[in-house]
């Protein structure tokens, strides 16, 4: 069995096509379906399952396709380790963000990774906090950068908080609070909001704080895009509650200081595990290190992390 036959099932498995399979891998698929061929007769198993219009995997196929990626991810690690032990840094580095992550200039981090480490794969996934941890747990991200309640902390991973931040009202230009120094979740319980969905982290910050006031509102719209929450608040369909960080990006919208917020802790983590040369540079890149007694709290002086106002 061979790292590569390897290779040819997962892509197999990720386009349904053998052609497809064989220009991803860039070979002929008649060598691709000779070495599927040959992988099949030595686990006596047929991992696919060949029609006139796809390709699906069989139960053996569905069976071995987990492991197959496990067994190419720690072949890639290994590669990576020993090529870190010359001094050089390769692999891929996969990185996950919030939407709203104000703490961090990430594309200029990235920036300034990729021109150090230019042999490194990058890729960039958005999501919400949650799936971002359990992400980085199972190993399909090494770094995320999260937005948390103060209250919480990020379990199962290595965890460096970055800043702190206090939400503001996002309100239409021409919405009645627009013309407001400041304004409390009192008077914020009456409007209308737009709002990250219901169990969300991004969600839970803003919930948190009208519970504990003792107040309750009305989420007429759930969206997963902050970038589309302002749109629709410039379209005076609701409110929302953002971080004071963030919102600077945005356009068409006012923002008031709210004197009782919610707020969050923006975190970046790693795994607990297996931290990769890749990601253990890109760390360094923030100014941050993965070795004993790593600190729980920043800024770092002199790296290239951007902190919000505390």
């Amino acid at each position: 069995m061979e790292l590569q036959q390897m290779r040819y099932v997962v892509a197999i498995a990720e386009t349904n096509s053998f052609t497809r399979a064989a220009e991803r891998c860039l070979v002929a698929q008649s060598a691709l379906s000779h070495q599927i061929a040959r992988l099949e007769r030595e686990l006596g198993a047929k991992l696919f399952e060949r029609t006139s219009r796809r390709v699906r995997l069989t139960p053996a196929g569905a069976a071995f396709l987990p492991a197959a990626r496990q067994c190419l991810d720690a072949a890639e690690r290994a590669a990576a380790q020993a090529a870190a032990a010359v001094g050089e840094v390769r692999g891929r580095l996969a990185v996950g963000l919030i939407p709203t992550v104000a703490a961090v200039d990430v594309p200029g981090a990235l920036r300034d990774f990729r021109q150090k480490y230019p042999h490194v794969r990058i890729g960039l996934c958005v999501g919400a906090s949650d799936d971002l941890v359990e992400q980085v747990r199972e190993g399909a991200l090494e770094v995320a950068f999260l937005g948390l309640p103060t209250t919480v902390v990020p379990k199962g991973v290595n965890t460096y908080e970055l800043a702190r931040d206090r939400h503001v009202a996002v309100v239409a230009p021409d919405h009645p609070l627009a013309e407001e120094s400041t304004v409390d979740l009192r008077r914020l319980s009456a409007e209308v909001f737009v709002d990250m969905p219901a169990g969300t982290a991004g969600r839970i910050q803003s919930d948190l704080a009208f519970s504990a006031a003792g107040l309750s509102r009305d989420v007429a719209f759930e969206v997963t895009s902050a970038d589309y929450m302002a749109r629709l608040v410039g379209e005076g369909l609701g409110i929302a509650l953002l971080p004071s960080a963030y919102v600077p990006r945005l356009t068409g919208v006012t923002t008031i200081e709210v004197i009782d917020a919610p707020s969050r802790a923006e975190y970046v983590i790693w795994s607990r595990t297996v931290c990769t040369p890749a990601a253990s540079a890109f760390l360094a890149i923030l100014g941050i290190s993965t070795g004993p007694g790593t600190p729980d709290r920043g800024p770092v002086p002199g790296s290239s992390v951007r902190v919000a106002a505390e």
